[in-house]
């Protein structure tokens, strides 16, 4: 494995840290309608088996290519899903920043990894580990903060327990 050292500075590593726990709190915290508001616009939201990344393959479990797809399936958890409660939980790791790109006019952009499992507890049962991976990103540096240009959720197993509903 080559392991290389990143320069990033202390202040930039703390808010990708904090964009990082504040996405998993709004999903643990079924803040559905502040999910969009970790992307940039044309911002990208996908899910994918390990095996299929490993290789190349193009397909995912869920695709959704912009700020307003990720909205539309807010929607679609809030209204349209019926579904056996349950809630989430996510442990994620600290990121591994794998690169940074600035240009001239003060942009910024950071590829960066971090492990998560997600833990769902259903309201009358026991909690189980639902999903588990890691996290590959593109982040921005926007007026508002970093924010999401894609999250790629690459996931260990090919099966899942039941149907993803929430965000992971």
């Amino acid at each position: 494995m080559n392991i290389m050292t990143i320069e990033i500075d202390f202040k930039t590593f703390f808010e990708l840290q904090s964009l990082y726990s504040d996405y998993a709190m709004a999903c643990d915290s079924a803040d559905w309608e502040h999910w969009p508001d970790f992307f940039v616009e044309d911002g990208t939201y996908r899910l994918q088996p390990r095996e299929n990344f490993e290789q190349g393959l193009p397909l995912c479990l869920l695709a959704l290519e912009s700020r307003a797809m990720i909205r539309d399936r807010v929607y679609g958890v809030k209204e349209t899903m019926y579904h056996d409660p349950y809630y989430q939980r996510h442990i994620v790791g600290l990121p591994r920043v794998l690169s940074v790109e600035r240009d001239a006019a003060g942009g910024e952009r950071i590829l960066s990894e971090a492990n998560y499992a997600v833990i769902r507890t259903k309201i009358d049962g026991e909690s189980t580990v639902f999903n588990a991976g890691y996290y590959r990103d593109l982040i921005v540096r926007t007026p508002e903060g970093l924010k999401l240009q894609s999250r790629l959720c690459v996931y260990d197993s090919e099966m899942i327990a039941n149907s993803i509903i929430y965000p992971i």
